[in-house]
């Protein structure tokens, strides 16, 4: 299921010339000339990311992204204004509208195609912890306390002590706190168990093939200390190359060229508003919530938490317009395996067909077991034959799968059936779950009846 974007812009060269490039890279795409056609696209169905003119006269497009970023539907889809001058200027003007970045033309194809892949990866963490979020605030298990407004901690990483000073005097300044400086080989042996809330790596001096800075974030990812820590990296003007690589090796934002302190600080500070709330939702585990929501023997979230979180999806489904897709998934057989193999086997079996469906689906993706070897998967923004597709390949892997069986027994194997109904956003009354849900789990007795190890579809969505 690869993302949908949206292309804003007056210019039909401009638009056809970058929806060819985002359709050869299989992204669903549409083009727009207006921020009015934007609007009424974004009602119909909400996009995944935005591509825009910011430069156009045909509309403010910088009001158009300020209120994108007001609005609860739209306030995370990333935003990429295409166009302008390069200059740090003109990139604050931009981003501080509400843009997540800005590629001047002529644009560089390999740059584009890995600041979308980048930003779509920051736009589904987003989304999950906002459905996470309202969730448990339904629950009434949402955290109560303000999030910090600074970082505890901005790290500048350099090797050059002048232009570190430059850099760090204008990251306190626009900032209004300290910033540690280190070079690069400190970074990696500190022990300070300071937490780094934001990597400022200077790296406009890197050697040409770059091995260096990217062994450099490979490290930063792998140690515990500052794997969670986000990454913005200072590159030389012409070094598209390897700005590309460094986001598609998960560096979550970089620098071209001279910069000016209010884009340094204004992309830092996202950077950290963005650190905050992944530190909020793993706040929320560590304090025990997770026990609340979970299922003890899978690691699953329970049915308590699965039947609010998939309210909240139909919520957003009306509010973007997307339809959704819920699944009713169960072993074949189960009873048989406990009774032949014991239930610490069965348990086993459990833990394990959890793991398969922990890892088969995406993060924002709910995956629930909601009985005793019934689980429960809702899928935003999906078509029913997206859903029977990944249903298809989740009954593949599982059944492919070999289960310890215990003491010296052969290793033994499961298949599961899975009944798939489509919700709807077009305004679908939340009253109608309790009927979707009827209609997944009469699409499981059917594939249970023609013979188990099956897929079947609500029969009304034909």
């Amino acid at each position: 299921m690869s993302g949908r974007l949206l292309i804003v812009d007056s210019v039909s060269t401009n638009r056809i010339v970058l929806r060819v490039k985002l359709l050869a890279a299989k992204y669903e795409v549409e083009a727009v000339s207006d921020c009015t056609a934007a609007y009424a696209s974004i009602q119909k169905r909400c996009p995944d990311m935005i591509l825009i003119n910011l430069t156009d006269s045909f509309s403010d497009g910088h009001a158009f992204c300020a209120h994108l970023r007001r609005q609860v539907a739209t306030r995370n889809v990333p935003i990429i204004s295409v166009g302008g001058q390069d200059t740090s200027a003109a990139r604050f003007m931009a981003l501080d509208a509400g843009a997540d970045d800005v590629l001047p033309r002529p644009v560089c194809d390999t740059l584009l195609l890995a600041r979308v892949r980048n930003l779509l990866r920051r736009g589904n963490r987003a989304r999950e912890l906002d459905l996470r979020s309202e969730t448990l605030r339904m629950m009434g298990l949402d955290e109560t306390r303000s999030p910090r407004i600074a970082p505890a901690c901005v790290t500048l990483l350099s090797d050059h002590a002048q232009a570190a000073a430059t850099v760090s005097g204008q990251l306190q300044a626009g900032l209004g706190q300290r910033v540690r400086v280190m070079d690069r080989d400190g970074a990696l042996a500190d022990d300070s168990r300071v937490a780094t809330d934001v990597f400022v790596i200077d790296a406009t001096r890197c050697q040409s093939d770059g091995d260096d800075l990217f062994r450099l974030l490979a490290d930063l990812r792998t140690r515990d200390q500052t794997r969670h820590a986000a990454q913005l990296i200072l590159l030389a003007q012409d070094d598209l190359r390897t700005a590309a690589l460094v986001l598609d090796l998960g560096a979550d934002d970089v620098i071209l060229g001279p910069f000016e302190q209010d884009e340094l600080c204004h992309r830092t500070r996202v950077l950290v508003a963005h650190k905050c709330q992944r530190d909020r939702l793993l706040d929320q585990v560590e304090t025990g919530l997770a026990a609340a929501m979970t299922d003890p023997l899978t690691g699953l979230f329970n049915r308590r938490y699965a039947l609010a979180h998939l309210r909240r999806i139909a919520e957003q489904a009306r509010e973007t317009g997307c339809d959704y897709a819920l699944m009713v998934a169960d072993i074949d057989h189960f009873k048989a395996v406990n009774d032949t193999y014991g239930h610490s086997t069965g348990d086993r079996v459990l833990t394990g067909v959890g793991a398969c469906l922990r890892n088969s689906f995406r993060p924002d993706d709910l995956v629930a077991r909601i009985g005793g070897e019934e689980f429960l998967i809702v899928m935003p923004r999906t078509s029913l034959a997206d859903a029977t597709t990944a249903a298809q390949r989740l009954r593949e892997r599982i059944g492919a799968k070999y289960f310890d069986a215990g003491g010296d027994r052969s290793p033994l194997r499961v298949t599961i059936s899975v009944g798939i109904a489509a919700g709807s956003g077009d305004g679908q009354s939340l009253r109608a779950l309790d009927a979707l849900f009827d209609r997944a789990d009469l699409a499981l007795y059917r594939a249970k009846a023609e013979g188990r190890n099956a897929v079947a579809v609500d029969l009304s969505a034909a």
